[in-house]
Formats: C-alpha cells, sequence, structure tokens
C-alpha cells in the first residue's frame, strides 16, 4: 500500500520542492512531481537556478523516451506513462490519478486557505480508503 506524507506549513511551494528533490535525488530515489502546467513550467526553472552548486537531474515527461527511464525527476501533469513508481510529489490541488502504483506519495500544502482547504479533502479521502497517513508540519519545527 502506497505510504502518504502530508508536509504541512510550507513557506514556498516551489523552493521547499527543489529542496525535496534535492534530498530525493542524492538519495537515490527516482521522483515524479505531478501539478499544473504552469507550476510545471516554474518548478523546472528553478530547479535550474535555485542551488548554483548543486544540480537535480530532471526533464518533463514529454521528453524522448530514452531519457526518461534515466532521469531521476520527471515532471508531468499525468502518472499515466511514467516509468517510475518510486515516489510520487503532488503540488496540485488534486487527488493524482494511479498513485496508488507509486511506493510513496508526498502532498506539499502551503499555507494559503485554498491549498489548506484541498488538501483536507484529500486527506479525508485517503484516509477513507484506509491509508496510513504521516504528517509533517513545518511549522512546529520553526520554533524548536
Amino acid at each position: 500500500m502506497t505510504e502518504i506524507a502530508f508536509h504541512f506549513n510550507v513557506p514556498d511551494k516551489l523552493l521547499y520542492s527543489c529542496r525535496l528533490l534535492r534530498k530525493a535525488y542524492l538519495s537515490g530515489a527516482q521522483v515524479v512531481v505531478t501539478a499544473a502546467p504552469e507550476v510545471l513550467a516554474e518548478l523546472d526553472h528553478l530547479l535550474w537556478s535555485f542551488s548554483p552548486t548543486e544540480f537535480v537531474p530532471h526533464c518533463r515527461a514529454d521528453a524522448q523516451e530514452n531519457k526518461l527511464a534515466g532521469t531521476p525527476v520527471l515532471l508531468t501533469e499525468s502518472v499515466a506513462a511514467c516509468p517510475h513508481h518510486g515516489v510520487l510529489v503532488n503540488l496540485g490541488h488534486d487527488i493524482p490519478a494511479e498513485f496508488e502504483r507509486f511506493e510513496r506519495l508526498i502532498e506539499v500544502v502551503t499555507l494559503a486557505d485554498d491549498d489548506r482547504l484541498a488538501a483536507r479533502d484529500r486527506w479525508k479521502h485517503y484516509t477513507d480508503r484506509g491509508y496510513a497517513m504521516k504528517r509533517h508540519d513545518l511549522a512546529a519545527g520553526a520554533g524548536a
């Protein structure tokens, strides 16, 4: 069964995602990131520039097929044709279709009201189906 973790109270979804993807890449994980096209475009751009000394190899899922299998981080609107099944990072408001194919799902949730409300609906969806949930609250760690 897919392990699901929510990362709550994220101040900047894209910068946090860059750090998360860097950590996943350095650990050897294969990651698929799903979001709206404009969010993926911003993330793609930011992954090229957020750390001048560390590069996170990535590509869009519409790249040539021979690049997809060898790239540790894939950016896509739909996970249907992705060759990776390790970690799925959801930056959108909807429940990713076929998330069950992945070993882990990470939901990244900002402080914005619309993001929090959509996350509550996703949390309920997953718990209603028996998934064990992990909660990572960034606000709780800020005071420590």
